[in-house]
This record gives C-alpha cells, sequence and structure tokens, in this order.
C-alpha cells in the first residue's frame, strides 16, 4: 500500500480504538462510585468520631475542594475505560502492524502476549493484597491524638501507581527469556548476573514501590528473583537443546569454530589407472627435456 493508505488505514484504526475507550468510560461512569470503593477498600478507615483519637489505626476518606469528586469520577471512568477496552485498541494497533511482520516474528508475539497479560494480572493481584499492610504501616507513623486525612485521588493514585509498578516489574524475566530466544543472552551468562540482579532488584523495590515500609520492598522484590531464576532454568535449558541442535550456535560473528586436527587414517590404497597417452606423446622421434616433452 502506498504512504497515503497507511496513514489512512492508521487513522480508522486509531478512530476505533478511541471510539471503544470512550464507549465504555461513559458505562464506567455510571459504576464510578462501586470502583472507587474498590479501590479505596486497602485504606482502614475510622468509624463516625473517632478521627481525632486513634493516631495511626485508620484513616478519614476526604475530598479536599469543590471539584474533586467531579474529577476523581472522571479520572476512574476513564482509567476503567483504557483497561476495560485494552483487547480492542490492542488488537486495532495489532492488525495494523502485523501484516508488516514476518512468520516467525507474529509467533514470538503471540508467545510474549500470551505470558505477558498472565503475569501482569499477577503482579497487579499481589499489589493489591499488600497494600492493606503497607497503608497499615505507614498510618501508624502518625502519633496519638491526629487524625489521618486522605484525599481520594491521591489514595487512587497510591494503589494505581502500586498495581502498575507491581505488573511492569513482574515482566522482567520475561523479557531475559525473549532475549535469551533471539539468541542475544545465554542462560550461563544470565547466571553469572545473578549477585547483582538480587541487589538490584531489592534496591528497585525500595525505590520504585511508594511506601516506605520493608513489606512492599520484600513483597515486590521477592516474586522478582523468584521468577528470575525461573527464567533463568528455561534459558540454560533452551541452550542446551539448542546446542544439540547446532554445535557452533552460540559461537559470536568473529569466533571461529572449534576444529579437530587429530590425524585420521586413509585407509586401502585405492590404485588409479594411467590416463592415455595424448597422439604426439605415442611418437618416438620427438626431442625430451629431462625426461619430459614439450606436450606434457
Amino acid at each position: 500500500m502506498p504512504l497515503v493508505e497507511h496513514l489512512r488505514e492508521l487513522r480508522n484504526r486509531l478512530a476505533k480504538g478511541m471510539l471503544a475507550i470512550v464507549v465504555v468510560t461513559i458505562a464506567a461512569a455510571f459504576y464510578s462510585q462501586a470502583l472507587m470503593e474498590f479501590l479505596s477498600a486497602p485504606v482502614p478507615r475510622c468509624e463516625k468520631g473517632l478521627g481525632e483519637t486513634t493516631g495511626g489505626a485508620c484513616a478519614v476518606i476526604a475530598y479536599t475542594d469543590l471539584l474533586s469528586p467531579f474529577t476523581t469520577t472522571v479520572k476512574v471512568s476513564l482509567m476503567a475505560g483504557v483497561i476495560i477496552a485494552s483487547p480492542i485498541w490492542l488488537y486495532q494497533l495489532w492488525a495494523f502492524v502485523a501484516p508488516g511482520l514476518h512468520k516467525h516474528e507474529r509467533k514470538y508475539t503471540y508467545a510474549f502476549v500470551t505470558a505477558a497479560v498472565p503475569l501482569f494480572l499477577g503482579g497487579a493481584a499481589l499489589a493489591y493484597t499488600i497494600l492493606p499492610i503497607s497503608m497499615r504501616v505507614l498510618l501508624g507513623i502518625t502519633p496519638d491524638g491526629s487524625a489521618n486525612i486522605l484525599p481520594m485521588d491521591k489514595i487512587l493514585d497510591f494503589t494505581v501507581r502500586m498495581v502498575l509498578i507491581f505488573g511492569a516489574a513482574f515482566e522482567l524475566p520475561l523479557l531475559l527469556i525473549m532475549l535469551n530466544l533471539t539468541g542475544i543472552v545465554t542462560g550461563r551468562r544470565m547466571l553469572g548476573w545473578w549477585r547483582g540482579v538480587v541487589m538490584g532488584v531489592f534496591v528497585f523495590g525500595a525505590v520504585a514501590t511508594p511506601t516506605t515500609d520493608p513489606v512492599g520492598m520484600i513483597a515486590l522484590a521477592g516474586p522478582i528473583v523468584v521468577l528470575y531464576f525461573m527464567a533463568v532454568a528455561f534459558s540454560l535449558l533452551n541452550d542446551k537443546r539448542r546446542r544439540r541442535a547446532n554445535p557452533d550456535a552460540e559461537l559470536d560473528d568473529d569466533e571461529a569454530s572449534k576444529l579437530d586436527l587429530t590425524p585420521e587414517d586413509v585407509g586401502e590404497i585405492e590404485s588409479v589407472s594411467s590416463a592415455r597417452s595424448l597422439p604426439a606423446q605415442a611418437s618416438s622421434d620427438r626431442d625430451r627435456l629431462n625426461g619430459y616433452d614439450d606436450i606434457t
């Protein structure tokens, strides 16, 4: 297709994806109250009249300005629209890109998406599970006699940030496996990185999680370390399979393969018949130089 046709197709694909997001966002606006209750459920709420004396035991959820209820509702509805409509707009993007990919590239893409979605959902579920513990630890720092008044939009931002960080972090082992399948990184090399990777994962868990408690860091770093070693084990098995199929598969482009220079027995010598003489060679009346004539 010419460039104009590609641009027209891209416009149509984006329009369909945006239309799906708008429709789902409007539908989600009718359930925005339930969505906000679900996202704010990890917060330990105070009963009426206890907000001033419980200290860090609980918190009061509030809206800090006049427009906060409206903007929070729009934000939650739009977020739900993007997530729920993701199969539609992701398919539109895939339908635009897929015709330009080779068969093996499409195969790798299908495998990546099939594994990436459960990993992301697993990370998001883990984040939502540990949110109550993290919030209680953070609220526990509040001294007695003080009240925790938390804006609803801040709670939603905190919850969504935790879910996205955990979900994205769980994709790291899958990225390593894809690098191994494409031959960029070997399993032995990844295994040699284990000390730095473990240290880096725990540092990332301490920096990336919005909470300052060790619970969130360990909850994020622990599963990633386990998934990392699972990715290393898969890569080692894949390298072993690749070596059986091709002993030179792991060689660099400028590295020579190993040659076996051990002499071998040539076996029984086969006799070879001599070729017929040329007519001029059969004649005996010709000059010879060191036993050879000019024809030879």
